[in-house]
This record gives C-alpha cells, structure tokens and sequence, in this order.
C-alpha cells in the first residue's frame, strides 16, 4: 500500500482488522525497501535471524532501539538525496538522534502531522500564539526535535507570534496587541509542557495578582514534550489542566506524544485524556522480561511503528518509555484504533523530550 493510498482515508477511521491489514502491507515494504538499502539494517536484521518473506505479521518486524540513532548514521538513501538533518533532544555532554530526511519522506511528515492535528483543530488556520521564543528555529537545514516542533505546529496557525523573546522572557504587550486585534477569533496555542508552565503559566500568575489578565477561553493549547520536570515539582496532569484554566480560561488542552526518530506520527490526546494512534502508526507494549507483546492494561515499554520513514529505517523502534494500552476501537471519542498512556521514561533511560532537556538546562 502507498503512502498516498493511506493519506486518502480519514486518520482515525480504520478498526482494528482493517488497520492491521494495511499496517502489515506497508511496513513489509518499507522493511524490504530499508534490508535492500541500509547495510547496517540489514546485518541487524541478519543477527536475529529475520526472514522478511517469513514474516505474517507487522508485529513480526524486528525494533531497532531508538539510541541506536545516537551510535550510527542510518540512512537507506544516497547522501546527496538527504535534504535535512534532524537531531533529538539533548543535555550538555548526551549525544542526540541523527534522523536523516529526502524529500518525500520530509513531505509525508508534514502531510501526516496536517491530517492527524486537523481532525482535533479542524482545517480552518487560526492566529496562532507560540510559547518559545523565535531563536530556536534559526537553521533550517538541521535543527532539534524543539525547532521542528515548532515549524511543524507553525502551519497551522496564520497569524503568528512568538509569547517569548530570546531570553525565554514573556512579551506582554506582544501578547496583549496579538489578543485585542484577533478578539472573537479562536486561537491557537503551541509550546513545551515545561515551559508553558515556567514561562508563561507562573508569568500569568503574577501579572494576575498585579490585576492584568488574559482571556484565553476561545483558545485551544497543544503541547507536548516530556513531564518529567512537572512531575517532580507534583504537577499532574490534571493540575496543569486546572491552573491554566484558572489564570486564563483555557479549557481545551491537547497533550501529544512524539519523538523526532518518527516525526509527523504524533499521538494526540482526546477530549477524554487519552493518547491515539491515528492510521499512520501503531504503539505495541512489550513486556521487558521477553518483549513478548503486553495485554491490554498490562504496563510495558513502549515500541512505536510508522508508515512513514522511507529515507531512513525508522518504522519501528523500541522507545525508553514505559506505558500501557487502555483500550483498541472503543474510546468514547469515537476515534477508532488504540488510545494509550504513558507511565514515564524508563529507569536510568537518559532525558530526551524537549520539556524535560529544556527543565534539565534550566534548573
């Protein structure tokens, strides 16, 4: 099955027999496309005796761990093909994630993230309201999995600011001239869960108390990039929902699960809190004892597959990141396929998401 035939369907609207039916179809492509291109791939695939032309199943492909992207230059492209670079989170002295992109896989990404959000934003651009600052998108050709984020999310919004300045300082009269000159319009928030709340939610707090707000209740926030900062300072997800709601109004938040070795293959957060995996990708549990495949609600870690890597063999990778699948088909959103949580990161497993690299430098 083509990418393009996958992009023709709507991104939540396959059960499981149908989702697996073409999961299968295209991931066994995508295998052979990287066994015949990507030496390194395929000698991995060798060592643990895997026969594409055996395998039934997409649960069948082997995972590559997603550290081995921080130990080798995978590609299954020629080097003058590769278009953009694009590197994970890091703290100082953590080597990062090397993805390499061509053009169509760049593309699809891009195609991908646009039907998946849009079925939570719906198509209409909105004015948009950045919670970064616009220094970190600077280079283009290679950037972080912060950087990407941001342009990524930037197509959706048509008007668009930047609420920081490059001192991670929040623009109050940048902000309060964006909100009056888009009054009655909904709006569009994008950013880090760990610097919505250092930067911008405990600024609100403070101009509040000083009698200067914001209302942000015809707004919708979208965020994502790690919990592990909030957590420790005991600010759960539910919290995070109640104080934003109390200092600006804003009620509807979406929460997002990605990583840049599968970018454009985000899992969004329902209206009921819980995470999906839309028709371009999959999440399956492994229990760490024998990576045999977890049951429904058992808690395991996490191995993600996309339809989309083409110019490099990322299309199913063993995270380090530990969650459990609630549910396949029956979520009381309506989306079909499996909704999901995530538990944490792994123990010992280094820091990665954005949010938590950025609240690691911070501190």
């Amino acid at each position: 099955m083509t990418f393009e035939e996958i992009m023709s369907l709507s991104p939540y609207s396959l059960n499981k027999e149908e989702k697996g039916k073409l999961l299968t179809e295209r991931l066994m492509e995508l295998t052979r496309h990287h066994l015949e291109n990507c030496p390194e791939y395929r000698r991995m695939s060798e060592a643990v005796g895997f026969d594409v032309e055996k395998a039934e199943d997409y649960r069948d492909i082997p995972f590559l761990p997603v550290r081995l992207f921080k130990e080798m230059d995978l590609k299954s492209v020629p080097g003058e093909e590769i278009v953009k670079t694009m590197t994970s989170s890091g703290t100082t002295g953590q080597a990062v994630s090397k993805i390499y992109l061509d053009r169509e896989t760049s593309a699809n990404q891009q195609k991908a993230m646009v039907k998946i959000v849009q079925d939570f934003t719906g198509s209409a651009r909105m004015p948009m309201i950045i919670i970064d600052c616009p220094g970190v998108v600077k280079n283009r050709a290679m950037f972080s999995a912060r950087g990407a984020g941001i342009l990524g999310f930037s197509m959706f919004g048509a008007k668009k600011i930047y609420a920081l300045d490059d001192d991670m300082r929040l623009d109050v009269e940048g902000l309060k001239e964006f909100l009056e000159n888009n009054k009655g319009q909904r709006i569009l928030l994008f950013g880090f869960t760990f610097m919505i709340w250092q930067h911008f939610y405990k600024e609100l707090v403070r101009l509040k108390d000083e009698g200067i707000s914001f209302d942000l209740s015809d707004g919708i926030l979208i965020h994502g990039g790690g919990w592990k900062k909030l957590i420790s300072e005991a600010v759960s997800h539910d919290e995070f929902h109640k104080r934003l709601e109390v200092v600006c109004g804003l009620r509807s938040i979406h929460d997002y699960y990605g990583m840049v070795e599968q970018t454009g293959c985000i899992y969004m957060e329902c209206e009921h809190g819980h995470l999906h995996a839309s028709n371009f990708s999959d999440v399956i549990i492994r229990r760490p004892i024998d990576f045999s495949e977890a049951e429904i609600g058992e808690t395991g870690i996490i191995q993600v597959v996309s339809t989309i890597p083409e110019s490099y063999p990322g299309h199913s990778l063993l995270t380090e990141d530990e969650g459990a699948v609630l549910g396949v088909d029956d979520c009381p959103c309506g989306r079909k396929g499996k909704y999901f949580k995530i538990n944490g990161r792994l123990k010992s497993a280094e820091i990665r998401g954005c949010s938590d690299t950025y609240a690691d430098k911070f501190k």
